[in-house]
This record gives C-alpha cells, sequence and structure tokens, in this order.
C-alpha cells in the first residue's frame, strides 16, 4: 500500500505511517507490529503527533419502533 506524501517532512511521514498502520491493524499493538516498533514507542508517536487515537467510535442511528407491534394490529 503506497503512502503519498505531500512534502519530504519527516515529521509529516511518520505521522501519515502511524496513522495508516492504526487504521489497518485496527490496534496498537498490531498497528506497532507493522511499523516494526514497540507499542510504547507508537504510543509515544500517537502522542507526539497528536493522533486521536482510538478514533471515536461512529454509533448507527437508532429507529425508533412503531407503537404498535404488527401483531397487535392484527389484533384489531
Amino acid at each position: 500500500m503506497p503512502i503519498v506524501l505531500d512534502s519530504l517532512n519527516l515529521a509529516e511521514a511518520e505521522r501519515k505511517l502511524c496513522e495508516e498502520a492504526l487504521v489497518t491493524a485496527g490496534s496498537i499493538v498490531e498497528a506497532a507490529n507493522l511499523l516494526g516498533v514497540t507499542r510504547h514507542a507508537l504510543k509515544r508517536r500517537i502522542l507526539k503527533h497528536q493522533i486521536e487515537w482510538p478514533r471515536p467510535r461512529v454509533t448507527p442511528m437508532r429507529v425508533p419502533e412503531p407503537l404498535l407491534h404488527r401483531s397487535a394490529i392484527a389484533a384489531f
């Protein structure tokens, strides 16, 4: 998976690599393994670059249940 850099800024490249590894792996431990660093080293980079992890979960909208169930409607 190629990562496109906007510049040759090393800090920006490190941030992009960390973010991509976190999204791909889903956990700090697995992302650290992908990057070849310890989880503590990755955690330091997450703090250094102010990477939001874990990502906020998007909860699906809850569809309200109808006031009367179909079985109650059939009873009428």
